[in-house]
Formats: structure tokens, sequence, C-alpha cells
């Protein structure tokens, strides 16, 4: 398997009542970006005002080009706490998900997580959520 352009990589909570600075202090480590269920926010793309319809908190890996995804999913595991009791608690009230973009070279790319990676996430119950995009070729 040829090298991706690129890959992404994100830690994410999310959830209704979901307390950005709960998550914070559980999680021992500062979110990229959060929100709580009605806050209102701005668009990036649009710039439209809109109410926020749920609670999250998420913490982005640095983007790796080439791609490199155990990288990034290592730096994630690394920044946050490794207390499965906090993780436990957290995942038994919200979604726990680590997206994962990945930007293909060519049309048969692609890339391994590794087993121990695998099972840290699963420790965890951190659903893995991949995202992949072709090329336009």
């Amino acid at each position: 398997m040829g090298d991706l352009l690129k890959t992404m990589a994100s830690l994410q909570v999310i959830g209704d009542d979901l307390d950005p600075d709960e998550i914070t202090r559980l999680l021992c480590c500062a979110p990229t970006a959060y929100q709580s269920k009605g806050d209102e926010r701005v668009g990036q793309k649009s710039g439209r005002t809109y109410i926020a319809e749920f609670g999250s908190w998420s913490l982005r890996a640095p983007e790796q080009q080439p791609g490199n995804l155990n990288a990034q999913i290592s730096w994630l595991m690394t920044a946050v706490t490794d207390d499965l009791d906090a993780w436990q608690s957290i995942a038994a009230r919200y979604r726990t998900r680590l997206f994962c973009g990945l930007f293909m070279n060519q049309w048969n790319d692609g890339q391994s997580i590794s087993a121990a990676l695998l099972l840290a996430l699963g420790a965890r119950r951190i659903e893995l959520d991949l995202d992949i995009y072709g090329t336009t070729d």
C-alpha cells in the first residue's frame, strides 16, 4: 500500500448535555474546539449564525503529509488521560469517536492501524469513524 497524500484525525465526544469543561477535566487536556448545546455559533464556510443542537468536545491531531494515521492516533492517545475509569464514565454518557480522514494519492492507496492502537481505542470505548477520499483522476 502506498503513502496516502494526507490524513487527519480528531477525537470527539458528543452529547446533548455535554459540559466541555467536565470533559476537559476528565481527559486532562484542553480541546481544539468545543460547544455546549444552545451556544450561538458562526459557520466557518457560510458565515451564518446558528444555535448548537448538541454539545461537543474535540481534539484534533496535527495534520500528516504524507499521511500517517498511526502517528496521529498515537498523538491523540498520548495527549489525553489513559485513566480507563474516566473514559468509561464519558462513554457511558456520551458518544465517543475517533474521526479520521484519509486522502488517497491513487485509487488503491490505504493505511493500516496498529493492533495496539485498536486495543487502546476499544478499551476506551471509542468508535472508529473513517472518511476515505479518492483521487479526482
